[in-house]
């Protein structure tokens, strides 16, 4: 039902703290006054940011760049609203708050037998933040991102009207708020579907791939699994280019005794020397071949796949204080293929001490205006943030952009915006719906300026 905020007589004043907030890549630190309310009656309060400052919404702190950011202005820090609000088991439909995150889901509703439809690879992510980036994960080319799953979600608009958004009663809003960046409203709820799975493991397979063309035809193989990624030895060149572990994942009929594993604390900001180019190398050596040369089938709790690098608590930190950014692109069958070789040939060049690198397939269109999944390739590096990273960068979204694919705007913090209006063909159907719920650009975020929204 619409009502405003002067309806709203028993609202109390926000509590507004100077802080400065990072991207999880933490290549930059940005200044801001940050509110973390707990009830729906202190999200609205927010809105009324202070001195008229625009507004942003923050929950985990999981996006690499600036998509959450908002220097100088305000941010509503979403962590507090985690509740969860209903759940039917019939229809493995739940209403959430927008602070919930996949950890929750994952805590609770495993041992009930249902998981997450689709899922990031951290589950640190929020639900309102996977709204807002339409996430995907490594079952893609089945179940697509995010938003394919959502019914319905609570927005509150910029003007202090509270819309029940679907895609029957506003589907253009509905369209724009998915992958939209927070840039539509603020998500107070949402509903969506879990999906109910046999045990609380998976039954993996691994299996090491000598080169690119080997693992495109292993990921042709097994387009069938579930589940499936490939972690690529980024400074591997030559013959051995793109060469690395693949593997695809299956409900397993019958769980595991799986003991809540405590993650391990990365202990400080790791020294610049650290991480070159021949550390990286012995790691990337040693990971390669912990596969034995035969394969190998194990059985493993969901998060240990899903999720393997929350294994380490504050990972980020193994790129110093100067931090790293994450490229992450998808790009289409046919030119993405060359593209993909292009683009590791590009960072093995430049010797960037890149860790293992993701590569996914991907599946179906997002139906959000900036979904970022289309059909294609995925491949995803983490790249400190060094004098010349930025001219790297500069080529990979050059490469990108010519084989007619896309950089995923989560991961982002460089993407320039004429490369953004070329990836990004509904950019204006965006803006025009943006200009309809919030005309005076109330919302705004360090990257919305920076891509031109």
């Amino acid at each position: 039902m619409p009502d405003t905020l002067a309806a709203q007589a028993a609202t109390r004043p926000t509590a507004w703290k100077q802080t400065a907030l990072q991207g999880w890549g933490r290549s930059s630190l940005s200044p801001c006054l940050a509110a973390r309310p707990e009830r729906l009656r202190e999200l609205r309060a927010a809105l009324d940011a202070p001195e008229g400052r625009t507004l942003i919404a923050h929950g985990g702190g999981r996006s690499y760049g600036d998509a959450a950011l908002n220097t100088d202005g305000a941010v509503v820090v979403t962590g507090r609203l985690d509740r969860i609000l209903g759940f039917d088991p019939a229809t493995g439909e739940l209403v959430a708050e927008p602070g919930v995150t996949f950890a929750d889901l994952l805590d609770v509703f495993l041992p009930r037998g249902f998981v997450a439809p689709v899922s990031p690879g951290t589950a640190h992510v929020t639900l309102g933040g996977a709204l807002a980036n339409d996430v995907h994960g490594k079952n893609h080319h089945h179940a697509g991102s995010f938003g394919e799953h959502v019914l319905w979600f609570d927005l509150l608009l910029a003007d202090g009207r509270m819309q029940r958004v679907s895609p029957e009663s506003d589907p253009a809003l509905f369209q724009a708020t998915i992958g939209g960046i927070g840039l539509t409203g603020l998500v107070a709820a949402l509903c969506f579907r879990l999906m109910r799975v046999p045990s609380n493991a998976l039954a993996v397979r691994r299996r090491r791939v000598r080169n690119l063309d080997d693992f495109l035809a292993g990921f042709a193989a097994a387009g069938g699994a579930t589940w499936s990624v490939g972690w690529i030895d980024a400074l591997a060149g030559g013959a051995s280019l793109g060469r690395g572990v693949l593997e695809t994942a299956e409900p397993a009929e019958s769980g595991i005794e799986a003991r809540p594993a405590k993650a391990r604390r990365f202990p400080i900001d790791a020294p610049g020397w650290l991480l070159n180019g021949a550390s990286v190398r012995a790691f990337n050596e040693f990971y390669w071949r912990r596969v034995p040369a035969s394969g190998q089938q194990v059985t493993v709790p969901y998060r240990q796949f899903l999720y393997p690098l929350d294994a380490i608590e504050g990972w980020n930190r193994m790129y110093g204080k100067q931090g790293f950014r994450q490229f992450q692109c998808v790009v289409p069958p046919g030119p993405g293929e060359a593209a993909l070789r292009q683009l590791l040939e590009t960072v093995a060049a430049g010797g960037n001490a890149s860790f293992l690198a993701v590569l996914k397939v991907m599946g179906p269109q997002g139906q959000g205006m900036l979904s970022f999944g289309m059909p294609g390739y995925s491949l995803a590096l983490d790249i400190p943030a060094r004098p010349g990273s930025e001219a790297i960068f500069a080529r990979l979204e050059r490469i990108t952009r010519d084989a007619g694919g896309r950089i995923y705007l989560a991961k982002d913090s460089l993407l320039s915006a004429e490369s953004f209006a070329a990836m990004y063909p509904r950019a204006d159907e965006f803006r025009a719906v943006r200009q309809r719920v919030d005309p005076h650009r109330r919302l705004s975020s360090d990257m919305a300026r920076r891509i031109g929204l």
